[in-house]
């Protein structure tokens, strides 16, 4: 599947095989270049409930096959985009404003899930009990059936895989809803991935469309799991949704996360990761740096440090492998974010460093005098922005950190890295790094935030994914009929 000047990629929805949809069509517009890349055909709600009543069917026989079975197809499918990544890193530049180092890295982030979820098929699954009677008692983990994913732009291909594919290893069926502006990096390149590797026609359709979709997927009664990535915004509303059904809804939500830099760290170091947490893919992550706490021993330094990164990166065409940044995903995200720099500003921050744009190319920027109640601040932007805060001591940073409603991600520099292992039992947060960026995940670790950032479930690992996607069964056997006393 490429992606050239306007190809129609028909519209078509993965449904047990390749077969037409029947809403209107979706344009696929590059944000890097503004024209029209492609269109898919949207889904309607009685594609969706086609898709449901399809995928019931075939995750019976999909949950019976052999772990050996489910492995080879996730083991294929990984060396198939292992030994031709262009197949979708062609993709993922002009679909999603990648820049070519971020869609390649992205491509093997997707090819190492498919990897770790190869090995999670044939993970334990169960335990054997204790019992005060003479039987064999067990817990076992069984598929929840299908599995409804609503995957975002951003991270198109792995946000969608990284739930994908364990839900499939684990032999559950999937309804992937990829967010209409990343239509096929999020979910039709994949299923045509999957579907080369041998997956069963059925076991997993893709359903493009909007936000009235999402909502029926949500609440479809024949879905009784939900597994979600995006704002915190949407998260509250999805729960709301599906809690009255009594759902399983896993949330991996927005983030506004913190580099604090220690005074005895190096400081050149310490700005080269920051400015990797701010400004990697223009921003638009949930892990991005959102707040940069600098000690006042250091802040001068570090701030003209950070600012040299800003100035020195080279952001433009994604497609050109020398541009470190491309593009904001649209306008109302671009306008977003200048709004928040410029409001920053008016609120008495100092523009530091960027704060401009040429058509969806914003410039890395650094905000410095940022207090606590600036929106540059308090909310998550999702933009290539670097807002810097200066303390004094340890204590008040920490208190600073965890102020925040979110609990994503939070690194810690230092040449101490003990010291700073002991301040993580204070920091409210799914995860802490230690002389790293906030930007972090591996297929193998169990990814997902505290407080606003998460609730429901992690993703990753295979302790975290079997908790996600499958449901504990008791089940006893004895020899005999137990008799009772009446």
């Amino acid at each position: 599947m490429e992606l050239t000047e306007n190809p129609v990629w028909g519209g078509k929805l993965y449904s047990d095989g390749w077969r037409e949809g029947s809403g209107e069509k979706i344009t696929v517009i590059a944000p890097g270049s503004g024209r029209a890349v492609g269109q898919v055909a949207s889904a309607t709600r009685t594609d969706l409930d086609t898709a449901v009543a399809s995928a019931k069917l075939a995750q019976r026989a999909w949950a019976k096959a052999s772990y050996t079975q489910r492995a080879a197809v996730m083991l294929k499918a990984a060396a198939l985009l292992a030994a031709d990544p262009a197949r979708l890193q062609d993709i993922l530049v002009p679909e999603s404003g990648s820049a070519w180092g971020k869609a390649g890295f992205e491509v093997g982030l997707v090819v190492s899930e498919l990897q770790e979820c190869a090995a999670l098929a044939s993970h334990p699954n169960g335990e054997i009990l204790r019992s005060v009677k003479p039987r064999l008692s067990l817990a076992r983990r069984v598929p929840l059936g299908v599995v409804g994913v609503i995957a975002p732009f951003n991270f198109p291909a792995i946000l969608a895989m990284r739930s994908v594919a364990p839900a499939l290893a684990l032999g559950n069926a999937v309804i992937l809803k990829p967010d209409p502006r990343t239509p096929v990096s999020g979910g039709l390149a994949l299923a045509e991935l999957l579907a080369e590797a041998g997956l069963p026609d059925g076991v997993l359709h893709v359903l493009p469309g909007g936000g009235d979709l999402g909502a029926a997927l949500v609440t479809h009664p024949d879905v009784p799991c939900i597994s979600f990535t995006g704002s915190t915004t949407a998260g509250r509303k999805i729960g709301e949704a599906a809690g009255p059904l009594l759902k399983r809804v896993h949330l991996e939500l927005g983030g506004n996360n913190a580099t604090l830099v220690l005074p005895d760290a190096d400081v050149r170091a310490a700005a080269s990761a920051g400015a990797w947490g701010s400004f990697l893919h223009q921003g638009q992550i949930c892990m991005t740096t959102g707040r940069h706490l600098v000690h006042r021993s250091l802040a001068d330094e570090y701030i003209a440090a950070l600012c040299e990164k800003a100035g020195n990166l080279p952001v433009g065409d994604p497609s050109d492998a020398s541009n470190a940044l491309g593009p904001l995903i649209d306008t109302g995200q671009r306008d977003h974010v200048h709004s928040v720099v410029t409001g920053a500003v008016a609120k008495g921050a100092t523009l530091a460093a960027g704060g401009c744009y040429d058509g969806l190319y914003y410039r890395p920027t650094v905000l410095t005098d940022v207090t606590s109640d600036n929106l540059a601040w308090s909310e998550e932007i999702f933009g290539p922005v670097a807002p810097v805060q200066v303390y004094d001591n340890v204590d008040e940073a920490i208190e600073i950190i965890n102020a925040s409603e979110y609990g994503l991600s939070v690194s810690i520099l230092t040449s101490n890295a003990y010291t700073a292992f002991e301040l993580s039992d204070r920091i409210d947060s799914g995860a802490v790094h230690i002389n790293d960026s906030t930007v972090d995940d591996e297929a193998v670790a169990p990814f997902g935030g505290w407080k606003a950032s998460g609730a429901g479930g992690r993703f990753g690992g295979p302790n975290a994914n079997i908790d996600t996607f499958t449901e504990t069964q008791w089940v006893t056997l004895q020899s005999e009929i137990e008799r009772y006393p009446f």
